[in-house]
């Protein structure tokens, strides 16, 4: 069986997560105390008291998850599991997939994504805005919904996930008038996501740019197993290519059916959700419905699938 790690990013955090993983695997603990001191707070204390409102600016989110989706992939390491024939990480996860290939330090990803998530504030401004998943549509009825939002607001598709799953970057406006508006254009149901500020967007061009310029200074290494990145679902080795996708991934669409897809053809019939929660691993239901799925937040789920591909 070949196998692929699939490393989620902002909106797959909750007050508690990886506290079962954490009892049996004391990978855990320790990746997040290697994570507080590469950040200077303890991230283990957020994560796991909170407050829920905390765990939803992006300034403090995105270390803890990129913390977390580590911290899986050395409990599924101590494991002895093979290497697997790829990875990819979603949006902010991809940070996560390219420290556990190798290809950034862990202490770089963790003050990188620090700063993005303080650059995605300052971009989104005081008139901020969110993300909501719009289910039931298929892609060109959302451009459609999207085309039709109120003039001047920001409305625009930042999550290509699955058929029928597309998740919109919106201004606070235009997200009012989805919840008011999508069922007329065909959505059986929209989803605001626990986002502090959109993302994927046009209006993160200036985030991506501090970004780069940020990424210019960061060492980058080869890569232990593939990386397939958002932006178009190409693994990179160039370094250039690597900093030049990081950043333009805050303005261009997640790729994510695509993704998946790509990497069936490449002959993966397995993926292991390699951090909290179990977002991707129900997107697999769409994505690649006859592969295997494990989400290796839970133990029991772990072991399962070191069994079945050791």
């Amino acid at each position: 069986m070949s196998y692929a790690l699939l490393f989620p990013g902002q909106g797959s955090q909750s007050v508690g997560m990886l506290g079962p993983l954490s009892a049996e695997f004391p990978q855990v603990r320790s990746t997040f105390e290697e994570a507080s001191g590469a950040v200077g707070y303890d991230l283990w204390q957020l994560a796991e008291e909170g407050p829920p409102e905390a765990l939803q600016e992006a300034e403090k989110v995105q270390p803890a998850l990129v913390a977390a989706d580590v911290a899986v992939w050395r409990a599924w390491q101590s494991l002895g599991a093979p290497a697997p024939k790829a990875a990819a990480g979603h949006s902010l996860g991809e940070y996560a997939a390219l420290v556990c290939a190798g290809v950034m330090g862990f202490a770089d990803a963790l003050q990188l994504v620090a700063l993005r998530g303080r650059l995605m504030k300052e971009a989104a401004g005081e008139k901020g805005g969110g993300m909501a998943a719009i289910l039931g549509m298929p892609d060109d009825a959302v451009d459609r919904l999207c085309a039709a939002a109120p003039a001047g607001e920001m409305c625009e598709a930042a999550n290509l996930n699955a058929p029928g799953q597309v998740v919109i970057a919106a201004s606070r406006p235009a997200l009012a008038w989805l919840k008011d508006n999508a069922a007329q254009f065909g959505a059986r149901r929209v989803v605001e996501l626990a986002m502090s500020v959109p993302s994927h967007c046009s209006i993160m061009k200036p985030a991506a740019r501090a970004l780069g310029e940020r990424l210019a200074t960061i060492p980058l290494h080869a890569a232990s197993f593939p990386v397939l990145h958002n932006v178009d679902t190409l693994p990179r080795t160039a370094a250039t290519e690597v900093r030049e996708a990081l950043s333009s991934q805050l303005y261009h669409p997640v790729r994510w059916a695509e993704t998946i897809a790509r990497l069936v053809a490449d002959g993966v019939d397995a993926f292991l959700e390699c951090g909290p929660g179990r977002v991707l691993s129900g997107l697999q239901r769409r994505n690649a419905r006859s592969a295997q799925s494990y989400a290796l937040e839970d133990p029991e789920q772990l072991r399962k699938a070191a069994a079945a591909l050791g």
